[in-house]
């Protein structure tokens, strides 16, 4: 018996679940090899069931169809996400449409799940200046020293850039100051644009920069301000005007759901006098909530120095209304919202339409882990992508797939989480999808990929590990193949600093270590230097159809096509050779032709172009 389900519409690319509000959406189950006396389809959302109707159904010898036509206007009436199936009777049976965890299609006797069809209503346009780009994520005390700034008087600095190690406890988990600098500015960043855009990049993304205690800034003491140890306003305004005139864009890290405790808002030192710790008639009180005041109070995760901020009107005001219009106002290009779980969906919604209205093609960037179009996180169905909140979220879904096939070989895991997403999001969405291996928040994908894990070692212990030569040199070779794949994807490579000399770090502070300055000429990164290139010059890396299927254990196809041609990446991460047949094609990495067959080698990647 085969059975097959499809959702579709003449505006969507084949294979995705996601619509605008509007289009009339097709609906199919054929089956083969039985009968048919009566069928329904239903659909509803969280709340209820919408809809539960007669099928249409057409009989053939060998088997049946079912279909209804959904108009998304009459039927539905609003964006969100919706769930359906056919029911059947079959020789007296009753029969359930089921998916598995791949989204085939099954049949079961008894009510098992249904699909999602998401049906967005988009108010704002994605930013079509990443196409083709690369995105940069930048930890600005480590990356590069530049111009003269003010050092902070209430900070520690490690003069040692090369070599100095960033402060950490010694039992991992414990509380420690995160207090020492090692100098990066803004200048710096400015200073190093022939090597950005050497790289094809076209978009900075900036760890946070307001005023903070910490060197990593997420705990903002004054969201006004940019921190002067990084140059002050002064500085981002430089940095602004210089990657511009490059056509680089910039965008910053936008932490809303949570202060410092040494902030002028929270104030638990004094050092200010206005915040809510010194007096309940302060402005900010509101701000936070407070279970014995002032020393018992809600904070992010429980880190005491990171008080959590309370949606209250003044509070979302002042951050729509003063904060996201003076950083838009100096010519920035976009956020990317911290925590964005844990942002409520009407703050998340002010937050866009504040940044859209200084610059519609801005860009709006959540931090989300999971599957975003279907996410429940403290208990809402998060809307990131029915069209008025979030323009892109950070792809870790990806980022943990293609890590299990490089280092693994689990070719499935990869192809079904690839085809998940392309068949859960809206494809506007997946093409400024934040694609990454590495970031501030997980351990360099050197060290990922080396399989040097910390093992539960002692922190003194990973502070200084390094990987033996002999394992540095296989690993750099997998990192290679693992940002071509990256870069094959739908969505926009972002490379963490680093990354592109295959940098070495464990968890957090270890991954935050300096760049140094030997590596903005380090030969390692020409490779992601020609593939950044290839993928800037070939259209069909644009391409919103897209599929990925395994062909062998440890080897996957990605295809993605076009009227001009169609793109196919072999990927073999087996430890043996693959031998693939193709009529004609060019290997558009090492510009060789291809007729009947190809051997691809292991532990590789080949983008191929056909036509």
């Amino acid at each position: 018996m085969e059975v097959n389900f499809n959702i579709s519409s003449d505006s969507t690319p084949k294979g995705c679940h996601a619509f605008p509000l509007g289009d009339r959406v097709s609906i199919e189950l054929s089956v083969a090899e039985m009968t048919v006396d009566s069928a329904w389809f239903y659909i509803g959302n969280d709340e209820r069931v919408i809809l539960g109707c007669d099928a249409e159904i057409v009989r053939y010898d060998n088997g049946f169809a079912l279909r209804y036509d959904l108009d998304t206007v009459n039927i539905l009436s609003q964006d969100g996400l919706y769930f359906c199936h056919f029911e059947f009777v079959s020789d007296g049976v009753r029969y359930y449409t089921a998916f598995d965890d791949r989204g085939f299609c099954y049949l079961d006797t008894h009510f098992v799940n249904e699909t999602q069809i998401l049906v967005y209503d988009e108010k704002y346009d994605s930013p079509t200046w990443l196409n083709g780009g690369v995105m940069y994520q930048i930890f600005p005390d480590r990356f590069s020293r530049g111009g003269e700034v003010t050092r902070r008087d209430d900070a520690n600095y490690d003069e040692d850039w090369e070599n100095g190690i960033p402060e950490y406890p010694k039992v991992r988990g414990e509380a420690f100051p995160n207090n020492t600098h090692f100098g990066g500015t803004l200048y710096g960043v400015a200073d190093r644009m022939d090597y950005l855009s050497s790289l094809g990049v076209n978009c900075i993304y900036l760890n946070p920069i307001f005023e903070a205690y910490s060197n990593h800034k997420y705990d903002t003491a004054d969201f006004l301000s940019v921190d002067k140890s990084f140059g002050g306003d002064e500085g981002l305004q430089f940095l602004i005007d210089k990657a511009h005139e490059r056509g680089i864009k910039i965008i910053l890290d936008g932490v809303f759901n949570h202060v410092g405790n040494d902030s002028i808002y929270f104030d638990a030192y004094g050092k200010y006098g206005t915040g809510a710790c010194q007096s309940k008639d302060s402005p900010y009180f509101s701000w936070f909530k407070f279970h014995n005041y002032p020393d018992s109070y809600e904070s992010w995760w429980g880190i005491k120095n990171l008080p959590r901020t309370v949606r209250c009107e003044s509070y979302v005001n002042f951050i729509t209304d003063e904060v996201i219009p003076k950083y838009m106002k100096m010519g920035i290009d976009g956020w990317r919202l911290d925590v964005a779980d844990e942002l409520e969906s009407d703050f998340l919604d002010k937050i866009a339409k504040a940044v859209k209205s200084y610059k519609p093609d801005a860009l709006i960037i959540g931090e989300v882990w999971e599957d975003a179009s279907n996410k429940i996180a403290y208990d809402e169905r998060k809307r990131y992508f029915r069209g008025k909140q979030l323009d892109s979220v950070t792809n870790y879904p990806v980022r943990n797939a293609i890590i299990d096939f490089v280092k693994y070989g689990n070719a499935e895991f990869l192809c079904d989480t690839l085809n998940t997403l392309y068949r859960n999001y809206p494809p506007h969405k997946l093409s400024v999808l934040m694609n990454f291996l590495g970031s501030h928040d997980t351990e360099r994908i050197a060290t990922v990929l080396g399989g040097e894990s910390d093992m539960g070692e002692e922190n003194d212990v990973l502070a200084v590990k390094k990987m033996p030569e002999d394992v540095r040199a296989k690993t750099k070779e997998l990192l290679k193949s693992a940002y071509t794949l990256l870069v094959s994807l739908p969505g926009v490579p972002c490379i963490y600093y680093g990354d592109e000399i295959a940098m070495e770090g464990y968890h957090d502070p270890f991954n935050r270590k300096t760049f140094s300055e030997k590596g903005f000429s380090d030969s390692y990164s020409d490779h992601f230097k020609k593939v950044n290139n290839i993928r800037k010059n070939e259209t069909l890396f644009t391409s919103t159809e897209f599929e990925c299927v395994t062909l062998a254990e440890s080897v996957l196809k990605i295809t993605r096509r076009k009227d001009e041609g169609v793109l196919e990446v072999l990927a073999n991460m087996s430890e043996h050779e693959y031998n693939y047949h193709v009529e004609k094609c060019t290997d558009i990495y090492n510009n060789v032709e291809y007729t009947q067959n190809i051997t691809v080698k292991p532990k590789n990647v080949l983008l191929l172009k056909i036509g």
